[in-house]
């Protein structure tokens, strides 16, 4: 199948779905959109897990990707995550005939709650290979699918699909990141999914980021990035540093809810998220205000 090559190097940003009253606030998106490519990021991903993409109808994704594209006027690339499910069948349908015009590549999520084995992971991913016209990048979730995809698996999938051409590992766990580094193909991405881990991962092989603080810290977090990739290490030590003690404000009650909270912050959007997710909690928020101020 022919594909347009994709580079997901750099840094990616976890773009997060804004909301007024229930409603998508497209307003809001458009500002967070201007924030992150002036903030120097290298692509959006759109509609992914920090979009609340699983909390979206498909009308909705479609409007969602829609605006995004018409906003971001070919500034900078977009991935569409909407394209994770434990049901590879109805996963495979989707990509075959979701409009994908002017997507770059998909970001596919390891199928959660069924908990397969490494060899239902691989012919789930090699289904959606045979299936999809555009790249894909693995996403491997571990703390939300509750199954890790090991790195032997990532690594066939590299090598027997040409349109796969990544992964997005949030495993935190650098040694798995290292084996998939040190024997992956030489045109195949690690990214980490991580922002806590992610300078570590890049110290061990990784080429770029899908990052959540990009939403709000572009600048500091893409910096890091290409600092990290080029060697600049006490650079990048000092970025990651910077937003070393934000990292758990923005977890501690869940993501998005928490990088919605510090866009609230920053004056870009509400801190609103869908049921069953809720919003920031006030003590929360007037800690991470207390946070970012510092930084």
């Amino acid at each position: 199948m022919e594909f347009t090559r994709f580079n997901p190097g750099g840094t990616g940003v976890a773009l997060v779905t804004p909301f007024s009253q229930g409603s998508i606030d497209f307003d809001s998106l458009g500002r967070i959109i201007d924030h992150v490519i002036s903030g120097g990021v290298d692509y959006l991903v759109s509609l992914g897990t920090t979009g609340e993409s699983s909390l979206l109808t498909e009308e909705e994704q479609i409007e969602v990707l829609s605006y995004t594209l018409q906003h971001t006027n070919s500034r900078v690339k977009i991935v569409a995550g909407c394209f994770g499910g434990n049901n590879t069948k109805a996963l495979t349908e989707k990509v075959r005939h979701f409009d994908l015009t002017g997507i770059s590549a998909i970001l596919s999520s390891s199928p959660g709650y069924i908990k397969p084995i490494q060899e239902g992971i691989y012919q789930h991913y090699s289904a959606l290979a045979q299936a999809s016209a555009l790249p894909i990048i693995l996403y491997n979730v571990p703390s939300r699918t509750a199954s890790n995809m090991s790195a032997e698996t990532c690594l066939r999938l590299a090598r027997d699909h040409a349109n796969i051409i990544g992964i997005k590992d949030a495993s935190g766990d650098l040694y798995q990141g290292s084996i998939i580094a040190k024997n992956k193909p030489s045109d195949f991405h690690l990214l980490s999914g991580d922002d806590q881990t992610a300078l570590g991962l890049i110290s061990c092989g990784a080429t770029g980021v899908i990052s959540v603080v990009a939403n709000a810290y572009p600048n500091i977090l893409s910096q890091m990035i290409i600092d990290g990739l080029h060697g600049r290490r006490e650079k990048a030590a000092d970025a990651h540093y910077r937003l070393l003690d934000l990292h758990p404000l923005l977890y501690c009650e869940g993501n998005p809810a928490g990088i919605k909270g510090a866009l609230e912050n920053l004056g870009l959007c509400s801190r609103e998220v869908r049921l069953p997710l809720t919003a920031l909690t006030t003590e929360t928020s007037n800690r991470l205000k207390i946070e970012m101020e510092k930084i």
